[in-house]
């Protein structure tokens, strides 16, 4: 079954950066359109960024020139790469991959901005 393991989130002071890791496991990764989207309290969750498996990628606007989301296929892994975090990125950040139907979900990791 699809499975992903997010790593990477924690605390950061405002203008710094974090990565974030998604190891997927259970359908086939290279062939899949990867995402990372946020959800912050009291808010709706949303889309930050998408990756083909060929590596094509587009971005929020409020996001762009900051975030970075990159892929290794031979891993199966996809990251998020965060430079110059506001306090406004402060949300739990989950990985998805649309199935079908179906959305799949990693379990979120929480990015929080603040000094």
């Amino acid at each position: 079954q699809v499975q992903f393991v997010e790593s990477g989130g924690g605390l950061v002071q405002p203008g710094g950066s974090l990565r974030l890791s998604c190891a997927a496991s259970g359908f086939a990764f290279s062939f899949s359109t990867m995402g990372w989207y946020r959800q912050a309290p009291g808010k709706q969750r949303e889309l930050v960024t998408t990756i083909t498996g060929r590596g094509s990628t587009d971005y929020v606007d409020s996001v762009k020139g900051r975030f970075t989301i990159s892929r290794d296929n031979p891993k199966n892994v996809v990251y998020l790469q965060m430079n110059s975090l506001k306090p406004e990125d402060t949300a739990v950040y989950y990985c998805n991959v649309a199935r079908g139907t179906r959305d799949y979900w990693g379990q979120g990791t929480q990015v929080t901005v603040s000094s």
